[in-house]
């Protein structure tokens, strides 16, 4: 606990943690200090001068130390000028008054000076509605001007700091809260000053510009209408808006978001998505979300979206009724029961999950997951214990993060680990390359592709590294599947371990094992069964495979020729993709912005999801289509609500024994206090009120035996002369079904690029900028090269969900193609 101070605001005794400023001690006292530059989540700055108090402190006797008393109460000794609450930090015996008249007058003198260069247009401004300075300038302004509005400030409108944020030069207040989000928080100061004096504007400092994958959040805490969203700007105005509880679907971080939604007249009355908005969870994702969270929502809209069954006749796809489509399914899959394979990814709810993997089970198939990452049987065991939670890790705590690029698989998780690090935690970043959380470590491993295993066997060599983690009070270790397969993420999954259950990092709150999925649900596939497979071309060929939230035709052309030969294939999918072109059987199932469900995050928290628009068309649930086709083959599961579903889970799967719907709506109070009464406090994040969601017990921390079974890891490729190794890294903004079709995202997804160390260019001929061809195991793509001096030489890495099929390190062989297009 930290140490608590007493002091008095406007006469009430207030008592709060040493060190908080005054308008922050005020604000958890339930007392409003107006205030614009200032946010709980930043450094002090005192800029805008909005918080303007009296503040009185006790006079110390310089020979005891203690307080002079008269009266029998401590004296008190005013300034003589205002100050700033939101600088001041408290103390004991402070006085503080915001409401006199001379701290009144300070603060409308500060609403008057920021409205004589600012445009006097609420009525058309985005931000009207949920304005901060527009709220407080109701409460504190005065109802005249003593300025000319022909003296106002005219600057350029709708300037682009980048490709999803816009500047509105003439509303910006200068409050400098974006540039310090920037730099403060997400650790990428691209924003800054430009001029001086009254002419002071923002402006972008990096190339392309604001390059960073938080800029949205600028947005959120900005308190007037100067930064605005490409994807919302002029979109609606936000008392029109309803809003639902829901959790971002793109990566494992799991952040609890809002969807805000409007009825649309161009969406045939509709009622639609208009933005994805942050909901505060500080053991999650604070108040921030990612711009792929933020704006990569598009696909579950748009005419692709699969809206009725279809079964093929005559060579095409013809729509039927439910019943019909049901049928065939049926029929195909029971006449082919021996080869039955259940394909299933994680951009499933657990219910889908469970029902697919009930299904698989008594019909005697085979329940796959659809991921080229292994190791979630470990993470079961020895995963991070319930109660962890990154904002507590600090300084005695150490972070190791290996065969992951954060920043591009888990941007809220780079987020949280930076500020671990700020705070003094031990990170060590084990990389084969240079990622952007280097320069937060305190130590960087470099290790060649194939050294994984041996990088963490190497920790239990006596050195400064391995005895800074084995003795760190609590240890968390994020492995991911850069460079790495299935087997090899298994195989490392299996190292890390045991290295955590040899030095007794398992079992408690913020100690354990996390993986660095590649689908938000994958965590949860593993919970209730699924298991990826080395040879998916095996697994699926000559089969009868039912697909569901999968594109393998769209994703390799193996995968494509092996279910081309396939004796029966039914696809359950959102979109039109090139797997449901080929499928006997296609169903429609809905978004999760149409439904209820729940999902469990990297760090095996389970959270819950709510429907916030109608479906399209005549499309289902995942687990309620499952049930249908179940109970057609003569398995009889519940698909009548998500909630009785996951009744049925919770009843069936041990590590979900004490959940229920309920638990998972518990919520707590947070600091700092935000929501919608509070946008010029914290930003126009929402109030978490629909549950902060519930941690699973891993084996360890339940008290379970825990061993740890050595996963096989194969010898690693060496290529030969005129051959690379062609490793698998994850891009954040890829070519996926659930990215591309965000317009908006368009430049940030790019063209298809493959790296390369420069020695290992000028040895196969190839520059900067130019594009190859790359062969591999039946697989040919084109790509552009990019040059990195941190690769180790004779390595190509190759990005997965950029067109090109890689799933492993694979050899490969590269050839430059001229300018007119042809192989040299």
């Amino acid at each position: 606990m930290s140490k608590q101070v007493t002091l008095t605001i406007n006469g009430k005794q207030v008592t709060a943690p040493e060190g908080l400023t005054v308008a922050d001690a005020a604000k958890l006292a339930g007392i409003d200090i107006p205030v614009f530059c200032h946010h709980p989540k930043l450094e002090p700055v005192g800029m805008c001068r909005m918080c303007l108090v009296e503040i009185g402190r006790p006079v110390m006797d310089r020979a005891t130390g203690q307080p002079v008393v008269e009266n029998g109460q401590p004296k008190i000794q005013f300034m003589p000028k205002l100050e700033t609450a939101c600088t001041n930090r408290i103390s004991d015996g402070m006085v503080v008054m915001t409401q006199t008249e001379k701290a009144t007058d300070g603060q409308r003198g500060t609403v008057e000076f920021l409205l004589t260069s600012h445009p006097l247009d609420c009525p058309i401004c985005d931000k009207g509605g949920e304005c901060p300075l527009q709220n407080l300038t109701m409460a504190h302004g005065s109802g005249q001007s003593r300025f000319n509005y022909n003296e106002k400030q005219h600057l350029d409108k709708m300037v682009p700091l980048g490709e999803l944020i816009y500047l509105d030069r003439e509303r910006c207040i200068q409050c400098a809260r974006c540039i310090r989000f920037q730099d403060e928080v997400a650790g990428e100061a691209v924003l800054g000053f430009d001029e001086r004096g009254r002419y002071t504007q923002i402006m972008t400092h990096s190339e392309p510009g604001f390059d960073s994958v938080f800029s949205g959040n600028t947005t959120d805490i900005c308190p007037v209408g100067a930064l605005t969203t490409v994807d919302f700007r002029f979109g609606a105005r936000p008392w029109e808006l309803k809003a639902e509880a829901s959790i971002c679907t793109q990566c494992p971080v799991g952040c609890n978001t809002t969807l805000n939604t409007r009825r649309e007249a161009k969406a045939g009355g509709d009622v639609v998505v208009k933005r994805v908005m942050p909901r505060q969870n500080e053991e999650v994702n604070e108040i921030w979300l990612c711009d792929k969270g933020r704006f990569a929502y598009h696909y579950t809209e748009g005419k692709e979206r699969l809206t009725k069954p279809m079964v093929r006749k005559d060579e095409k796809l013809a729509r039927v009724s439910w019943d019909n489509a049901i049928k065939a399914a049926a029929e195909g899959f029971t006449a082919n029961k021996k080869d039955f394979v259940v394909l299933a990814s994680g951009r499933l709810s657990n219910e889908d999950l469970f029902n697919l993997k009930s299904l698989a089970d008594t019909a005697g198939g085979e329940a796959i997951l659809y991921s080229d990452m292994g190791g979630g049987e470990l993470t079961q065991l020895v995963g991070v214990g319930a109660g962890t939670n990154l904002a507590k890790l600090g300084k005695g705590d150490t972070i190791l993060v290996i065969a992951s690029d954060l920043y591009e698989e888990a941007p809220i998780w780079w987020l949280r680990i930076k500020q671990a690090a700020d705070r003094g935690a031990t990170l060590i970043v084990a990389n084969p390359r240079q990622t952007k959380l280097d320069r937060f470590a305190k130590y960087t491993i470099r290790y060649a592709y194939g050294d994984e295993i041996k990088t963490i066997h190497d920790f239990e060599k006596k050195s400064k590294i391995s005895d800074e983690f084995t003795k760190a009070k609590n240890a968390v270790i994020f492995y991911g599947s850069e460079g790495l397969g299935v087997t090899g993420t298994s195989a490392l999954a299996s190292a890390c371990a045991d290295l955590l259950k040899e030095t007794s990092h398992i079992g408690s709150a913020n100690n354990g094992l996390v993986g660095v999925w590649q689908r938000a649900n994958d965590q949860g596939a593993f919970e209730v069964g699924f298991r990826p497979v080395d040879d998916m071309e095996k697994a699926l060929k000559g089969k009868a495979v039912y697909i569901v939230g999968a594109d393998p035709v769209g994703d390799d052309p193996v995968l494509a020729k092996a279910l081309k030969s396939a004796k029966f294939v039914a696809v359950q999918e959102l979109r039109e993709t090139a797997t449901t072109e080929i499928a006997d059987v296609v169903f429609p199932a809905q978004a999760f912005t149409e439904r209820d469900g729940t999902l469990v995050s990297g760090e095996r928290r389970v959270q819950r999801f709510h429907a916030a628009v109608a479906p399209k068309g005549d499309s289902k649930p995942d687990y309620a289509i499952t049930s249908m086709l179940a109970k057609q083959m003569g398995v009889i599961l519940q698909g009548t609500s998500a909630s009785v579903v996951f009744e049925i889970l919770v009843n069936s799967v041990e590590a979900f024994n004490e959940l229920s719907y309920e638990t998972l709506a518990q919520v707590k109070e947070q600091w700092p206090i935000v929501g919608r009464s509070d946008m010029y406090y914290g930003g126009t994040t929402y109030e978490n009120t629909k549950g902060l969601g519930v941690q699973l017990v891993p084996v360890a921390q339940a008290g379970g035996a825990v061993r740890i079974s050595k996963v096989r890891k194969e010898a690693a490729l060496r290529p030969k002369e005129k051959e690379l190794l062609a490793v698998p890294s994850n891009k954040l903004y890829d070519l996926g079904v659930t990215v591309q079709t965000a317009e908006f995202l368009e430049q940030r997804i790019g063209e298809t690029k493959v790296a390369m160390h420069p020695t290992t260019a000028k040895k196969f001929e190839v520059e900067a900028g130019q594009t190859v061809k790359l062969s591999f195991e039946g697989v040919q793509a084109e790509a552009v090269v990019k040059i990195d001096e941190t690769i180790g030489t004779g390595v190509v890495l190759v990005p997965r969900g950029m067109g090109i099929a890689i799933h492993e390190p694979v050899v490969a062989r590269v050839q430059a193609k001229s300018a007119a297009g042809k192989v040299k």
